[in-house]
């Protein structure tokens, strides 16, 4: 297994909000930290989980700027900033290099269903627009459209072009791209890091990872020594807590319940059109980590 670049567990962090809606840059900060002190290796900002679509592009240089003077000497600091306007991701790409991020993660371009050729431009644009590596984010269950390999094997021709978190779930495509090219691979579906690392991914970019990052590590690690008892063992102990922060409802508004749980965060808000955690599912998210062995003194490891 080649060397991680970004390292081998990511976190793919929410955006803590004050109880008016405003971004919590102080409760930012002390998120970052608390992460990457519990072994995360970086940090994602600005994604999904970080509630992207309903921050404003200050707000995002504001988070990275956050996150890169609270940990940036400790912990890679990527940046989301994909959207389906080419331009507009430019845009995104450029200030969040001024902001001080290490690299970039790019979602395929989603809604309006580019083909193949739109989505290898639009990539390569992104790519020339900085000096940052990017990572690709093949998502089809949002986005709407999948990256075919032959594309992705395309988009590997550039050297900016490093690597993908990987969230088709096709094991055999993601296999097929690996053996083609030098790309490296992320878990981009928590539920699927075992599978991934077993056949050559370097780790995983992750939102459970927000609660369990030291045994995400254990896991990754056991798989990539060959303790393949070990390796299932620890996968096997996630599942009430990737049940809990991924199946029940968005998961934005599950990790930022677990973290409200574990004592990470003092709130919990999303901004519409999520919504809060209802008190079932916070009672849930509750059960979960606790069948999962996920108690605040693991969260303070």
């Amino acid at each position: 297994m080649s060397s991680p670049r970004f390292g081998r567990v990511l976190t793919a962090m929410v955006t803590p909000f004050t109880p008016e809606g405003e971004v919590d840059l102080v409760a930012v900060a002390g998120l970052a930290r608390r992460l990457v002190d519990d072994g995360t290796d970086g940090l994602v900002v600005n994604g999904t989980t970080g509630e992207s679509a309903t921050t404003t592009d200050d707000e995002k240089s504001r988070i990275i700027e956050t996150v890169v003077d609270a940990v940036g000497d400790r912990a890679h600091v990527m940046a989301g900033v994909g959207t389906n306007d080419t331009r507009h991701t430019l845009h995104l790409a450029r200030a969040a290099q001024a902001a001080g991020a290490t690299a970039l993660l790019v979602v395929t371009p989603y809604y309006n269903k580019p083909p193949q050729a739109g989505i290898l431009a639009h990539f390569r644009a992104v790519a020339d627009a900085t000096e940052l590596p990017v990572v690709v984010y093949d998502i089809p269950g949002r986005a709407g459209v999948a990256i075919e390999s032959d594309t992705l094997i395309a988009m590997a021709q550039h050297p900016r072009i490093v690597a993908v978190k990987d969230a088709k779930g096709d094991l055999w495509e993601s296999t097929r791209v690996m053996a083609a090219t030098e790309l490296q691979y992320y878990a981009g579906d928590d539920g699927a890091t075992l599978s991934q690392v077993g056949q050559g991914a370097v780790g995983v970019i992750g939102v459970t990872t927000h609660v369990a990052a030291a045994r995400y590590q254990e896991l990754v690690r056991a798989a990539e020594t060959g303790d393949r008892d070990r390796a299932v063992e620890l996968h096997r102990s996630l599942v009430p807590a990737v049940d809990a922060v991924m199946n029940i409802t968005q998961g934005a508004i599950m990790v930022k319940a677990a973290l409200a749980e574990l004592g990470y965060i003092t709130h919990a808000g999303v901004r519409p059109p999520l919504v809060a955690a209802t008190p079932q599912q916070r009672g849930a998210v509750a059960a979960g980590l606790a069948a999962s062995g996920l108690q605040r003194a693991e969260a303070a490891l």
